[in-house]
């Protein structure tokens, strides 16, 4: 089971699944209507390591991470 936690806007939820890749996460998630809104703009981690692959594998233990972008000033 993996862990993915949603931070800022998203609400700091925290969801568990047995996604084995991020094409089968993304499908998941994009069945959260208050998430599926900001999937195309958050960067993502995994294990604390931002990722730019779909193909990127997942196990159990893994910790993924949605991060919304955020403006400052």
């Amino acid at each position: 089971m993996i862990e993915i936690e949603f931070l800022g806007p998203l609400g700091n939820k925290v969801l568990q699944s047995n996604a084995k890749d991020f094409y089968n996460l993304k499908e998941e998630l994009q069945q959260i209507p208050e998430i599926r809104i900001w999937l195309k703009d958050c960067a993502i981690a995994l294990n604390n390591e931002i990722i730019t692959s779909l193909d990127t594998p997942l196990k159990s233990g893994d910790r993924v991470l949605l991060l919304p972008p955020v403006c400052g000033g």
